[in-house]
C-alpha cells in the first residue's frame, strides 16, 4: 500500500512559478487532482479575459492591492482581506485598475487548469 505524500511547507520561493498574460505571475502552492491553490500577482492595468469554468468553483482572496472583478454583469471591488466565491459556470474577469501590484490567492476545486472557456 502506498502511503500518502508527506505535506511540505510551501511558499513563493519553493512553489512552481509561471507567467500568464504579458506580466502576470502565479505560484502553485498546492496541486492535486481535486484542489489547486495559487498565489498570483497582477501589475496595475493588467487583467485576465472574461471566462467561466464548467466544473471548477473558485475562491479569490485578496492579500494586497485592489481587485476589480466583473462577475456576470456585476462589478465587484475587493480590498485586502476580502474574498469572493465564484461557483462553477459563472462568468468572471479579474482586473487590477489600481496603481499598485495586486496579490491574491485563488483556490479552485477541482483545479481550473484545462477547465476554462473564454466568454464571447
Amino acid at each position: 500500500m502506498k502511503l500518502p505524500e508527506i505535506p511540505m511547507i510551501r511558499s513563493k520561493e519553493t512553489a512552481e512559478h509561471y507567467i500568464w498574460g504579458q506580466q502576470c505571475e502565479g505560484w502553485h502552492l498546492a496541486q492535486s487532482p481535486s484542489l489547486s491553490v495559487i498565489q498570483e500577482r497582477v501589475p496595475p492595468g493588467c487583467s485576465e479575459v472574461m471566462h467561466h469554468h464548467p466544473k471548477a468553483e473558485q475562491f479569490f482572496f485578496i492579500l494586497s492591492g485592489t481587485a476589480t472583478m466583473l462577475v456576470e454583469h456585476d462589478l465587484v471591488v475587493l480590498k485586502p482581506q476580502q474574498g469572493i466565491h465564484i461557483p462553477a459556470g459563472i462568468r468572471h474577469q479579474l482586473r487590477n485598475d489600481g496603481d499598485e501590484d495586486l496579490h491574491f490567492l485563488v483556490t479552485s476545486t477541482p483545479p481550473a487548469q484545462g477547465d476554462r472557456i473564454t466568454a464571447e
